[in-house]
């Protein structure tokens, strides 16, 4: 099955797709895509397609010029088999095809009012601390790139987990929860997008100063 689903990838997806990272600090534009695929997200890196024929695995297909394909490898070498991350089943000089992740990030769970149970964030909590012990350093977990899944939690992104630079953006979350969301929006309201985005744009510039 693999080897079929690479065929598809080398011989018809990676021939008809084109995408381009504009910016690097914004999620790369998908100007062409083959039917039947779909995309499921797009980071600043790399594009996450999927295939109906498919249904338990997707595509990460890196813009050209883009790196970090290498070190994303080697992340998922040492995560192994875990319940709280994706796995990578196969890497091709610009494309992982990767186990898929099914769920709701935590970022749309606020959005639509979707109730964001403490149990996700312990999970989560305890995902982080088994990258550690396998000499990962978690890095870039927010809001978009963990997800409520039957109740669990899971973290979808793991391409900057080799970076030795220290990252507060999960511990900034989890105040965050414990100070407005829990006792203020859980399960009782949605948050406006452009609260949302204005709360991401404000954390951004704190942070830089």
């Amino acid at each position: 099955m693999i080897s079929e689903f690479i065929n598809i990838i080398e011989q018809q997806l990676l021939k008809e797709l084109e995408i381009e990272s504009v910016n690097p600090h914004d999620p790369i534009e998908v100007e062409v895509l083959p039917k039947p695929w779909k995309l499921v997200g797009a980071g600043n890196y790399a594009a996450v397609l999927s295939h109906p024929d498919y249904s338990g695995m997707v595509v990460k297909v890196y813009a050209p010029g883009r790196p970090g394909i290498e070190e994303e490898v080697e992340v998922y070498r040492r995560l192994g088999r875990h319940p709280a991350y994706s796995e990578c089943f196969h890497a091709g000089s610009s494309y992982l095809i990767l186990r898929r992740l099914s769920g709701i990030t935590l970022y749309n769970c606020v959005l639509r009012g979707v109730p964001i149970p403490r149990q996700v964030i312990e999970d989560i909590d305890g995902a982080l601390d088994y990258a550690r012990s396998k000499g990962l350093n978690p890095h870039d977990v927010h809001g978009k790139n963990v997800m409520l899944k039957d109740g669990r939690g899971v973290v979808l992104d793991v391409s900057d987990f080799l970076k030795v630079e220290p990252c507060l953006m999960w511990d900034d979350l989890k105040k965050a929860y414990d100070r407005f969301y829990s006792p203020v929006f859980l399960g009782r309201m949605k948050v406006p997008g452009w609260m949302l985005t204005a709360v991401r744009k404000g954390y951004r510039y704190f942070k830089r100063k």
